[in-house]
């Protein structure tokens, strides 16, 4: 990276070398369309060559900073596709029958109540384990792929997934939506 920073061209091909499929697999996942997720990995490499003095070494691996970069390239790619709203439109008319006349309100309320609760308690994890546990069950990553992507050992990744899925029962279980 310090080599990016000064301008060394070279240093970019290594990184791209090294990231490229990392960044690509997450577009991949995130867009869905193969011609979506190169743009997105061609935009996420121009950002890291035009903005390298903005990585902030002592804040965490390169991987887990490219992960981010690229996920939030996806989503903005996403927010600009009309075919995204079109997805959205559909999405709130399922939604809006669903919910019209659930076949148990209890249940409905129990699920959207427990859904708040998990986001909030996601935001609260410490960054690696919040991250780790976004790539698992939101990107859909096995915890090679995840520890391939941060560069931490496979039981670094397994820990950390861990741990914040403790964490989460615990707030599950604290407000009497889990059984203890």
């Amino acid at each position: 990276m310090e080599r990016l920073v000064k301008g060394d061209s070279r240093a970019l091909e290594v990184l791209y070398d090294r990231y490229s499929s990392l960044v690509y697999s997450v577009s991949l996942r995130i867009a869905r369309q193969r011609a979506s997720a190169e743009e997105i990995v061609q935009e996420v490499f121009l950002l890291l060559w035009r903005n390298a003095a903005r990585y902030e070494p002592s804040r965490g691996p390169l991987g887990p900073w490219l992960v981010t970069l690229t996920r939030n390239r996806a989503l903005d790619y996403l927010r600009r596709s009309p075919e995204r709203q079109r997805r959205r439109e559909d999405f709130r008319n399922d939604a809006f029958h669903s919910s019209v006349v659930p076949s148990h309100p209890e249940l409905f309320i129990d699920n959207a109540r427990r859904a708040t609760l998990i986001r909030a308690c996601l935001h609260d994890l410490p960054e690696a384990q919040r991250l780790a546990i976004e790539l698992a069950f939101f990107q859909g990553m096995s915890h090679s792929e995840i520890a391939a992507a941060l560069s931490e050992p496979l039981g670094t990744v397994k820990t950390r997934i861990r741990s914040g899925l403790i964490r989460l029962r615990e707030v599950l279980e604290n407000n009497g939506l889990v059984a203890k």
